[in-house]
């Protein structure tokens, strides 16, 4: 066994006596150890600093705190730092310490931070809430210069094609379908097609809009996707040729389409946790259909039904048969696909409503398909 690996088996082992490894670690490996020890060992606690009988914890102490996650981001790459501070809040109880103004000052968001913040935000003192107001709208304003001039970009373009005409200036000229559209007149000799038929983009009148309805499950396993549905319903309510509503819903139903100019609002208005009803939030958000054919809904969900099933599914048929385009997004965040209930997730599929897991940055192309009809761009699994 090489040197390397030994090393890397005592980072994990913890150096226990019985770990086997012999291995001494000193420098920059120490201090790494130490920051691991503190969260899954079983002798220090980091707001002490020292040896004891009582196992990790965070113990009562911002500062201290505040230095350990400084050193996990030392010490570890991101997405590492992201699974342990997850780790910490859910095995150390850093959430409590999340509660304390100079902790949150000390703390590098991202939208883990913001999941969290929202589940405690009724749990927070007044003075807490205004600087994790802060913390969140610098999450968001982050996220929107990552993600606001590609959406509007992309949703944008396809509003413009989605109106096709039959005699379209050059420039205008849809090849792809012309050529599907004029297949018959395909002659072998010449190696061509014959177009008789232009089929062309036309050029969306800013009084052509279409509807997008955002339906977000709130259970407490769909933090990242709220944070980022709350983005995307800001940027596409920004443009005027969309009219955006965003809905979410645990056993009961919040329409939040009125705070959507302020998506820090549209955060704070959401409760994190509990059940989930999607047959009552589908049967609301149906309630608002007013032009079934120029209208996506997108259902973003894990799909663990606690409502009427059957009913669920038949909503869902019924506004794909009247026009309404449907699509289901396991989650909208990096993480790829949760847990889900896959039987639900098949049945929707043999609706023509398959569900999958999309990330942000493909949120925009997912859009521009439904809002142009065609298939979309499922990532393979």
């Amino acid at each position: 066994m090489t040197s390397e690996t030994l090393r890397r088996w005592r980072l994990v082992l913890g150096g226990a006596a019985a770990d086997g490894t012999g291995c001494a670690l000193g420098g920059r490996d120490a201090a790494m150890d130490r920051t691991l020890e503190a969260l899954y060992g079983q002798g220090t606690d980091v707001s002490r600093g020292r040896s004891g009988a009582r196992g990790a914890g965070l113990g009562g102490s911002a500062p201290q705190v505040a230095r350990w996650l400084g050193d996990i981001r030392t010490y570890f790459p991101t997405s590492v730092v992201q699974v342990m501070r997850r780790d910490a809040i859910e095995r150390l109880g850093l959430a409590a310490l999340l509660l304390e103004p100079e902790m949150l000052e000390a703390v590098e968001p991202d939208v883990h931070l913001v999941g969290t913040l929202l589940s405690l935000s009724k749990a927070m003192p007044e003075e807490t809430r205004e600087t994790a107001r802060a913390v969140v709208r610098r999450v968001v304003e982050d996220l929107e210069k990552r993600l606001a001039a590609r959406t509007r970009a992309t949703v944008g373009g396809a509003l413009d094609r989605s109106a096709r005409v039959n005699r379209p200036r050059h420039r205008d000229i849809d090849w792809d379908r012309t050529i599907r559209a004029n297949l018959r007149n395909y002659l072998p000799e010449y190696g061509t097609v014959v177009p008789e038929r232009l089929v062309g983009y036309g050029r969306a009148a800013q009084s052509v809009k279409k509807d997008v309805i955002l339906a977000v499950d709130q259970s407490g396993s769909m933090a990242a996707s709220v944070v980022y549905a709350s983005v995307f319903g800001a940027v596409l309510a920004s443009m005027r040729s969309v009219s955006t509503r965003l809905v979410v819903f645990d056993t009961a139903v919040v329409d939040l389409t009125d705070q959507l100019s302020d998506p820090v609002d549209v955060l704070f208005g959401t409760r994190l946790g509990g059940g989930t009803d999607i047959n009552r939030a589908l049967a609301y958000c149906q309630s608002r259909v007013t032009r079934p054919a120029e209208t996506v809904l997108v259902l973003i969900s894990d799909l663990y039904e606690g409502g009427i099933r059957d009913e669920m599914l038949k909503r869902v048929a019924a506004m794909k048969a009247s026009g309404v385009q449907v699509v289901t997004l396991l989650a909208l965040s990096d993480e790829g696909a949760p847990a889900y209930d896959r039987g639900h997730a098949a049945a929707l599929a043999a609706l023509d409503a398959p569900a999958f897991a999309c990330t942000p940055d493909l949120f925009p192309e997912v859009m521009a398909a439904a809002i142009e009809k065609r298939p979309l761009p499922i990532p393979e699994a």
